[in-house]
This record gives C-alpha cells, sequence and structure tokens, in this order.
C-alpha cells in the first residue's frame, strides 16, 4: 500500500489564492467600470474589491489602463474570437447565419455584465484617444470583419442583393449597440410595458435585415 502525502500534492491553500488573484482583479474591476466608468474607477477600489492590496494589484496589471484592456480582452475579445470560429464552419442560408450570429452576439456578450463596456466606451473615448483605439483594434474591425464576411458570402451565394458592405455592416450593427445602450441607461428606469424582448428585437431585426436584401 502506498501512502499519498496529500498536503504535499495539494497546492497549498495560499498558492491557489494566488491563481486566482489575477481572475479576482478582472471581475472586481468589471464590476466596477461598469458602475462608474473607466475615468471614476480608482484602483484602490478595485484592489479593495478583490480584497488585495493596491501593490498587489500593480503586480498583476501596472496600470489602470492596463487593467482595462485585460478586462475587455477577457469579456469582450473572447466571445469574438470564439464566434469567427463558428461563422467559418456554418453550413446553412446566410439569412440563417445571420440570426445566428446577432442572437449569439447577445446571449456571449449583450446579455451579459460585460456588455456596460460598450457604453464605457462610446462615453468616454473621446477623453482616452489610446484606449479608444485599443478597443477599435482588438474589437470593433475583428467585429466588423465578421460581419462582413457573412454579407459577403451572401453576395457569393446569390442569397443577397448587391450593396455597399461596408455601409450594411453598420445597419446591422446599429440596432445591437442601440440594445445594450438602452440595457445599461434607460431600461432600468423605464415601466414593464416599455421594456424590450432581446431575443425578439434581434430576430426581427434579423428578418427585416434578410428581406431587405434578399435577391428572392
Amino acid at each position: 500500500m502506498v501512502c499519498v502525502n496529500t498536503e504535499a500534492s495539494a497546492p497549498h491553500k495560499r498558492e491557489r489564492r494566488k491563481q486566482d488573484r489575477p481572475g479576482e482583479l478582472l471581475e472586481a474591476a468589471l464590476d466596477l467600470f461598469v458602475e462608474k466608468g473607466f475615468a471614476a474607477t480608482r484602483v484602490e477600489e478595485v484592489a479593495a474589491r478583490a480584497g488585495v492590496s493596491k501593490g498587489t494589484l500593480f503586480l498583476y496589471f501596472p496600470s489602470k489602463e492596463d487593467l482595462f484592456k485585460a478586462v475587455v480582452r477577457e469579456n469582450v475579445v473572447a466571445p469574438v474570437t470564439q464566434g469567427a470560429a463558428e461563422v467559418a464552419q456554418f453550413q446553412g442560408p446566410t439569412g440563417e447565419l445571420l440570426e445566428w450570429m446577432l442572437l449569439q452576439w447577445w446571449h456571449r456578450y449583450g446579455a451579459t455584465k460585460a456588455s456596460g463596456i460598450s457604453k464605457l466606451v462610446m462615453s468616454e473615448a473621446s477623453n482616452f484617444p489610446e484606449l479608444a483605439s485599443f478597443y477599435r483594434q482588438e474589437v470593433i474591425e475583428p467585429g466588423q470583419a465578421l460581419v462582413r464576411f457573412a454579407l459577403q458570402r451572401g453576395l457569393d451565394r446569390g442569397e443577397l442583393r448587391p450593396m455597399n458592405i461596408d455601409l450594411a455592416l453598420h445597419s446591422v450593427m446599429a440596432p445591437l449597440l442601440f440594445l445594450v445602450m438602452w440595457k445599461h441607461s434607460m431600461g432600468p428606469c423605464s415601466p414593464q410595458t416599455e421594456q424590450i424582448n432581446p431575443e425578439q428585437f434581434i430576430s426581427q431585426h434579423a428578418q427585416l435585415l434578410v428581406r431587405g436584401l434578399s435577391t428572392s
């Protein structure tokens, strides 16, 4: 019979805690960025909410800007990257692809707390041009590339009428931005009769797009 030293084989509690710290800091930072915005959030608050010192935070993220970029990469960039591989393998008609893409965007991003980042960027981008450039390169441009791919696919398959894709992609994406802006602004303050069902809104938006662009 072989005896195993469980204390030696299992990660030490303090070591596990250390491994969890980056994720805990990112979670705390996401909460505060969405609640207060970028400018109003202080790193001391993030550290306190995560239960660590400011010095510990700076061991992982040298500045508030670096912390924000890590939050965006974890919560916004990752869903876009995952979706790109799935879009490339989609087998159905382009109309179904567009509706699937928009609904997946909602489930993976719009319905989550992280969607408040969109409101933050639209509100504060002009005050932080370096962060705006980062967000454009890592979020906006890849997202637009996905929509552009789907529209070009429809053209190539003869499913969609000729269009200016650079303009059409804004028509696809603008209602989604409205939806998250509403969610993080007037939505919580509006009566029940004025609430928007996100899935129904997105499905109707996709159907209107396809009917307007379809060759049939």
